[in-house]
């Protein structure tokens, strides 16, 4: 393997895509490792801080942390904790606050049928972001049709078994809490992105709208 590139800051920034002053932003915040000291006002950066600096901003900017949630996540990251742990602070990061007491008992026996024979916690976070989501359908006026709750359920086993999997196929400690992290947060807007598209795709499917001519075509969405 060749020797580590070394770089000033205004060519990481061209490396990377990110403007420099974001980056000084990064170091003063903690989220990024100092460079080596090259002169006194100057520093030398490498490959580790160019990944490091794709994670960072990867996680703030699609991932929608905040910076402190981010600099736990790092710090995560470079600990020697379980994956299962770090997995746990990513988690606790990506997942929206919620108060516990504002779901119904209901929406929690929900819940707790749907992830029945699962190995959770009942103190994390999904189970009540799922029974406040449940709670707030359903005081909505709508109701299990189609066997909805159970489908997703089915779906969310399928895609933690690709997360898992993804991080199983990573070498190291480092690539794979790195995975843990990636996968958890950005994992959620990739499927929000996926979800909308087959969405529109199977309504248009379904539900197509006849043209002037007769002919049907895709409803706009």
């Amino acid at each position: 393997m060749g020797a580590e590139r070394r770089m000033k800051i205004s060519r990481l920034s061209e490396v990377t895509g990110i403007p420099v002053p974001t980056i000084k932003m990064y170091l003063r915040e903690g989220l990024l490792a100092p460079g080596e000291k090259s002169r006194p006002n100057q520093a030398d950066y490498g490959d580790a801080h160019v990944r490091r600096l794709k994670l960072v901003h990867g996680l703030l900017r699609v991932g929608g942390l905040s910076i402190a949630s981010t600099r736990e996540v790092v710090a995560a990251i470079e600990s020697d904790v379980a994956l299962v742990e770090t997995l746990g602070v990513a988690q606790r990061a990506a997942t929206a606050v919620v108060d516990p007491a504002s779901a119904s008992e209901h929406a929690y026996e929900v819940v707790d049928d749907l992830t029945a024979g699962w190995a959770n916690d009942p103190r994390g976070p999904g189970r009540a972001l799922a029974a406040t989501s449940i709670t707030a359908f359903e005081a909505a006026g709508q109701r299990n049709s189609a066997q909805w709750y159970e489908r997703y359920a089915a779906a969310a086993l399928l895609l933690a078994e690709a997360d898992l999997d993804l991080i199983e196929a990573r070498e190291g400690r480092a690539e794979k809490a790195e995975a843990v992290v990636l996968g958890t947060l950005l994992g959620d807007t990739l499927l929000a992105g996926l979800r909308r598209a087959a969405q529109e795709h199977v309504s248009n499917v379904r539900y197509p709208l006849p043209d002037a001519t007769g002919h049907h075509h895709r409803i706009p969405l």
